[in-house]
């Protein structure tokens, strides 16, 4: 809950809030200095 900001689960579900993010928001939200051997099937850097 601490990445939505709402105090409990009760909030979370009756007052949620969404943010639109670029797509330079969402690359650098990803994990950096990790070399990836085998890339996961639901997860795609573009």
């Amino acid at each position: 809950m601490g990445y939505t900001g709402s105090k409990d689960i009760e909030t979370m579900r009756t007052k949620p809030k969404f943010i639109q993010i670029t797509q330079a928001g969402v690359t650098e939200s990803h994990v950096h200095d990790v070399n990836v051997t085998k890339e996961a099937p639901n997860y795609r850097m573009s």
